[in-house]
C-alpha cells in the first residue's frame, strides 16, 4: 500500500475507533488520537470544533443507537490531504442499519483529523 493510502487508511480507523468508543475515557481518548487540536466535525445536525464537542456529538449517538457500531461500506479514497468514504450505523441486535452516510475529511500534517464533513444518505424517520 503507497505511503499516501496508508496514511488515509489509519486517519479513517482511528476516525471510526473513535465513533464505535463505548466508555467516556476510552472516547476522549480515541477522539485525542483521531483530531487535530481544535478541529471539528460538521453534519447536518452538528456543527461543533474541539475534542470536548466531538465526543458529546459522539456520545449522543450512542445514547441515540444502543447497542449499535459504525461499519466502514466501501473504499477509502483519497487525494492530497482529502478522503472520503461511505459508513453505515449497523444494530448489534439483529444487522439492521438504520442510518448511513458518506464522510470527507481533510488532515493536519500529523495525519490526524482537521475536519470532517458528514452527508448523510439514509435516516429513519424522527431521528
Amino acid at each position: 500500500m503507497p505511503a499516501t493510502m496508508e496514511r488515509y487508511e489509519n486517519a479513517v480507523a482511528r476516525y471510526f475507533e473513535a465513533w464505535n468508543a463505548r466508555e467516556p475515557e476510552t472516547r476522549a481518548k480515541a477522539v485525542a488520537a483521531a483530531w487535530a487540536v481544535g478541529g471539528g466535525y460538521t453534519d447536518p445536525l452538528a456543527d461543533v470544533v474541539g475534542h470536548d464537542q466531538i465526543t458529546a456529538v459522539i456520545a449522543a449517538a450512542h445514547e441515540q443507537f444502543p447497542g449499535f457500531t459504525f461499519h466502514i461500506t466501501g473504499p477509502v479514497e483519497g487525494h492530497h490531504d482529502t478522503v472520503r468514504f461511505s459508513w453505515e450505523l449497523v444494530s448489534a441486535a439483529d444487522g439492521s442499519a438504520p442510518v448511513a452516510g458518506s464522510d470527507v475529511i481533510t488532515l493536519a500534517e500529523d495525519g490526524r483529523i482537521r475536519t470532517v464533513y458528514g452527508f448523510l444518505d439514509r435516516v429513519p424517520a424522527g431521528a
